[in-house]
């Protein structure tokens, strides 16, 4: 790994509201010691935009995808769109990949979500040929690719991070990508993770992004916590996760009551401690210490994500949050 582990310091963006706003934020976040910028893409922003804005407003931070669905772009176009990135922050530019999920890819987009691990491993051998500047013709398993060269020279390739849960794709990050990507787990679960990707490539890089709820509000964050978290603990590849990790005896009556319409009641089936497990909270230095952790436990670059629950105020925990 080219940095230390405490050397990275990551933050989601962008935060709610119009993008063109956003300039001084980002700008705090570098100045106040972070390293990253991370966006999504589900059913907000794209997941480019906000970084090419950030190419310009923070010239010394690093960004990434967390992540970049390789089913919703075709393989010609996912190419050019990270070559534009790589082209505009050159250096400075991660692309994360990953399969997302039914809800984003087949409900949402209309695509079939089919053969996730074969479509990631595909997309990211078809990367590194054409980010080369190789001219692809190539029968791929879930697609194929007839005489596309890339218009877009880089002089350096940027590194490749796959979206990983379990263990055939954590593998995958490890030993066809630059490292792994992960979320939603715990201090524990993260042990487990990153070994298995470390088997694969000892320099692997493991960005996670990271709940935290700056409150000391606990019941607040709580009540918020559980639904947020049900949003994801009941999409199948979460579930699946969360079973593989040996949850099902804490969450499985909330799985149930969930499948069978009783949303409300499912809510209070999530347990105290899963919150706990999950979702950092409490006040800046309890939650900086709990990063740290994530970071002790092999974790390079802890992305926060800031759950704005109850009065929690943006501005004032983008401050208290900041690496000491």
């Amino acid at each position: 790994m080219a940095d230390t582990p405490q050397s990275r310091y990551g933050m989601t963006v962008p935060f709610g509201g119009p993008l063109h706003t956003q300039r001084e934020r980002f700008r705090v976040l570098e100045s106040s010691g972070y390293t990253d910028l991370w966006s999504a893409e589900a059913m907000g922003e794209d997941g480019l935009t906000p970084l090419a804005l950030a190419s310009v407003w923070t010239p010394s931070m690093r960004l990434g995808t967390a992540i970049l669905p390789v089913y919703t772009r075709g393989p010609a176009l996912m190419a050019q769109s990270i070559a534009s990135m790589a082209s505009a922050a050159p250096g400075r530019f991660v692309a994360g990949l990953g399969t997302s999920s039914n809800v984003i890819v087949e409900r949402w987009n209309g695509i079939p979500f089919e053969e996730p691990y074969k479509r990631i491993r595909d997309t990211v051998r078809f990367l590194r040929a054409a980010l080369a500047g190789e001219k692809v013709t190539e029968e791929y398993d879930t697609f194929t690719v007839n005489g596309f060269r890339l218009g877009v020279k880089l002089e350096e390739q940027p590194p490749i991070l796959v979206a990983a849960l379990r263990e055939g794709m954590l593998r995958l990050a490890g030993r066809e990508g630059d490292g792994a990507i992960v979320n939603w787990l715990s201090v524990a679960d993260t042990e487990r993770v990153t070994a298995i990707v470390r088997e694969e490539n000892a320099e692997a890089e493991v960005a996670a992004r990271l709940f935290v709820a700056p409150s000391e509000d606990r019941e607040t964050v709580l009540a918020s916590g559980k639904f947020a978290m049900a949003a994801y603990l009941n999409v199948p590849v979460y579930k699946a996760f969360h079973e593989w990790m040996g949850r099902t005896d804490q969450l499985g009556e909330h799985w149930e009551q969930w499948a069978a319409g009783d949303r409300k009641g499912a809510l209070e089936k999530i347990p105290d401690e899963v919150v706990d497990d999950l979702i950092i909270s409490g006040n800046a230095d309890e939650c900086r210490a709990h990063v740290q952790r994530y970071v002790d436990a092999g974790i390079d670059c802890p992305v926060l994500s800031i759950m704005p629950f109850g009065d929690v105020d943006i501005d004032d925990a983008i401050r208290d949050l900041a690496p000491a």
